[in-house]
């Protein structure tokens, strides 16, 4: 890949990396806030319901930023857009839509036949 498109990669990933580190940190600031009482137990209900949903969604944004990191590792070894399980090229196109792609598109279907045969 050539070093303009390996910079264009590399700012949507630094750009994600940012994203989520900021509301990661808005998140951090709103459930320090308040002291957690309610009078109405319906209100703790939905309180505690709404802090497992943030706190799944900050999980999955701290699994998705492992995988940004590793992609601007890749960048800066010169193995990003290189498919980890076949060894060709990942698609423009693909890492466009997903720039922490590891597998090229044959082999992230191929994947997915065998997550879901086995019930993975």
């Amino acid at each position: 890949m050539n070093p303009d498109k390996l910079d264009y990669f590399k700012g949507i990933l630094v750009e994600k990396v940012n994203n989520i580190l900021g509301t990661a940190e808005e998140t951090m600031n709103q459930m320090s806030q308040g002291d957690g009482t309610f009078p109405d137990p319906i209100d703790r209900a939905m309180s505690e319901a709404n802090r497992t949903i943030e706190l799944r969604t900050r999980d999955r944004e701290r699994k998705l930023l492992q995988k940004i990191l590793k992609a601007l590792e890749k960048i800066k070894d010169g193995t990003y857009g290189i498919c980890e399980e076949c060894g060709d090229d990942i698609s423009e196109s693909r890492l466009k839509v997903r720039p922490e792609a590891t597998l090229c598109i044959k082999c992230k279907e191929e994947e997915e036949k065998v997550e879901k045969q086995f019930g993975l």
